[in-house]
């Protein structure tokens, strides 16, 4: 059984979550929900010394990105594709290649985005998936090589 997903086709089926049959867009609260993980998860990054470098390559105004993430993961997650209607493609790694990303950067931005997921009100087996898919994500975005 897949998840109903647009891009998580690869989400195959979990025992412990066999009661669900929503995307994981509807799963998160739908519009409102996501609108709270990421204003969440750029409040934590703002804030937080702990995400310094991945804070730094971001411009100062955090509007912009905040917009962006929330069109982009409406669509990942199985909502509307707001991303791909406005911009097209994500090519996410080609975007994220003008940035020095290393596993310092994927580990904060994964500590902003896990804080976020931990501070919401999401069912706690969709925090953990997500969790691992978001951590897979993230990991393919380094470009830097690291010794």
């Amino acid at each position: 059984m897949l998840f109903k997903t647009s891009v998580l086709y690869w989400i195959y089926y979990n025992p412990d979550m066999a009661d669900f049959e929503l995307s994981l867009y509807a799963m998160i609260g739908g519009e409102t929900g996501l609108q709270s993980l990421v204003e969440r998860f750029y409040d934590v990054m703002d804030s937080s010394m702990e995400a310094g470098q991945i804070r730094s390559l971001h411009p100062k105004s955090l509007k912009r990105p905040r917009e962006k993430l929330f069109m982009f993961l409406s669509g990942w997650l199985g909502g509307p594709q707001l991303y791909v209607e406005r911009f097209g493609h994500p090519r996410l790694r080609m975007r994220h290649m003008p940035f020095a990303i290393g596993t310092a950067e994927r580990d904060q931005w994964l500590w902003c985005m896990n804080k976020a997921l931990e501070d919401s009100q999401i069912d706690p087996r969709v925090v953990a998936f997500l969790k691992t898919r978001f951590t897979e994500v993230a990991d393919a975005m380094r470009n830097q090589v690291e010794g």
